[in-house]
């Protein structure tokens, strides 16, 4: 059985993939090709700067996600904003298989995988079709 669930975990280093099912957890871990980025500013700007994405790191992440039925997105900062902005342009069928997008600070991979799979189990039992949790009523 394919794995059909996935969450993301990223910044602007490393992403941390796990593609699950209800028996089996598939990790990958993708460093940034470039993950001390110089920030830009342009000359007379006042501010941090803009620094620029790292479109091959993206690029592996949606690779490491093609197939999952649904998938979500998490991680602190803005690297998860510039992720979502990459899959708009770039990736749209990872775009309507994407659930959430929610801030998370620096999770272990164990907890990173209980929180996906009780979001997946909640957001399951919100779809219109899907069968009531045991224990409660049919309506």
């Amino acid at each position: 059985m394919p794995h059909s669930h996935a969450v993301v975990w990223l910044d602007f280093k490393e992403a941390h993939i796990f593609r699950f099912d209800p028996d089996d957890v598939h990790h990958e871990r993708i460093r940034a090709h470039n993950p001390y980025r110089k920030v830009h500013h342009k000359a007379g700007a006042i501010g941090a700067g803009h620094a620029h994405s790292d479109q091959d790191f993206f690029k592996e992440i949606a690779q490491v996600l093609d197939g999952a039925t649904e998938w979500l997105l998490v991680g602190p900062g803005y690297a998860k904003n510039d992720f979502l902005h990459h899959v708009e342009a770039h990736e749209p069928a990872l775009k309507d298989s994407l659930v959430a997008v929610e801030p998370m600070d620096h999770p272990t991979d164990g907890e990173l995988i209980e929180s996906a799979r009780c979001f997946f189990k909640a957001a399951d039992r919100m779809l219109p079709n899907s069968p009531p949790a045991p224990g409660q009523p049919l309506r």
